[in-house]
């Protein structure tokens, strides 16, 4: 079996991008970017109060405090500042532009006003409360490179830039088709050993999440010929097929045939982790495709793990693999000796990290557990158990 790291570098190895389209800037969170977004003007783009209170020169205040300058003029947003008169203040709002020879903002909260005359105390250094042109941002520097998932600061960034419009990725299509006899559809009329079909909903709302459009397929059995039609049909203007169930060594785990007979190249189906072992990955001429196993936790799990990576680097995505982060377990951990364990478990504050308590029922099939957790914690195989405290990996539901 291959390891996790070495069947996702198999998986994203030669993937090529999707083509890309323009979208208006309010239509691009999620999306990621193919153009370098550069500062056609600094940003700032003139220098503007950091503070409420006094535009001043120094030059024109006296050598030793108490200081007193005659109030003469108003700085406010959106309109340009005069020249300050020698040996007077300018009353100035946030973000509002200096004025010429002005080099110093004194706070409100540090004057005292009669009339219109100012006084203070304090010798006020050259640059005080301003923020100068292109301190944030130089003209001709990159602002947004290509290759990032638009989150919202992005996007603040992106119309500060000017930029109504953005040349993004487009979505991914993606299809699910379950299979199983046993299969129904959630809200149909219980039948003798049926369940309601548990998949799809998770797992569109987990490749929504990496800006996919998906398309839930009809419900197939475990029919050989007909599930090779349905995955045909499927495979029809689609980017990434993911087929549910039927992909392990059963007597009518059909799936992996009936992906064969149907033109797709299956790379591997087998990988080094628990839950999710009996996992297909091939392409066709049309689509790459995800064999995922039947049961809810290695379903999503598997599709954490692997399609969303593969989602994101077909969208140019310089980053496609979640980030982990690095949580203590709270409780001692044993472990297997062959293969990663994907730990469902809660996070709770603990100090400087999350602890991640595991739940104790791990089955594929357990929803409860898997609709309570936050994730899962990747527990590296050995020997030994691992000890309460132990450092670990931790990848969320909410980071694909």
């Amino acid at each position: 079996m291959l390891t996790l790291d070495e069947a996702r570098s198999r998986l994203m190895t030669g993937v090529r991008r999707l083509a890309t389209e323009r979208v208006a800037l309010r239509a691009a969170p999620g999306r990621v970017l193919r153009e370098d977004l550069v500062a056609l003007a600094p940003i700032p783009s003139f220098d503007h109060s950091a503070m409420d209170g006094y535009a001043v020169a120094i030059a024109d205040l006296a050598a030793e405090p108490p200081f007193s300058l005659q109030v003469s003029g108003e700085s406010r947003a959106g309109r340009e500042a005069t020249a300050l008169q020698p040996a007077t203040a300018c009353r100035i709002f946030t973000g509002s532009p200096i004025p010429p020879r002005a080099d110093a903002v004194i706070m409100q909260e540090h004057v005292t006003r009669d009339g219109d005359r100012l006084r203070f105390d304090a010798l006020p250094k050259k640059g005080q409360h301003i923020r100068r042109a292109g301190e944030d941002l130089a003209q001709g520097a990159l602002g947004l490179g290509a290759g990032t998932r638009l989150s919202p600061a992005s996007l603040a960034l992106a119309a500060m830039l000017g930029r109504a419009e953005l040349l993004v990725t487009r979505r991914p299509r993606v299809t699910i088709l379950c299979t199983g006899d046993e299969l129904r559809v959630p809200g149909d009329a219980p039948r003798p050993g049926s369940i309601p079909e548990s998949n799809s909903a998770p797992l569109a709302a987990l490749a929504r999440q990496a800006a996919a459009a998906v398309r839930v397929a009809p419900i197939v059995p475990d029919d050989p010929d007909a599930t090779r039609r349905a995955i045909e049909d499927a495979l029809d203007g689609t980017d990434v097929l993911l087929t549910v169930g039927g992909v392990s060594v059963g007597d009518h785990d059909v799936v992996r045939g009936a992906l064969e007979h149907a033109g797709v190249a299956l790379d591997f189906w087998r990988v080094a982790i628990k839950p999710g072992k009996p996992l297909a990955v091939g392409k066709s001429d049309r689509a790459h495709v995800l064999g995922l196993p039947g049961n809810p936790a290695s379903a999503l799990v598997a599709f954490l793990l692997f399609g969303v990576p593969l989602l994101r680097v077909l969208q140019g995505d310089a980053r496609p693999i979640p980030m982990p982060i690095v949580v203590r377990l709270a409780a001692a951990r044993a472990r297997g000796s062959d293969r990663l364990e994907l730990v469902r478990a809660s996070l709770r504050a603990d100090g400087d990290r999350f602890a991640a308590y595991a739940y104790g029922n791990q089955a594929s099939g357990a929803a409860t557990n898997l609709a309570h957790s936050d994730g899962v914690a990747l527990i590296p195989a050995g020997e030994r158990a691992l000890e309460a405290g132990a450092l670990v990996d931790f990848v969320r539901w909410s980071d694909a």
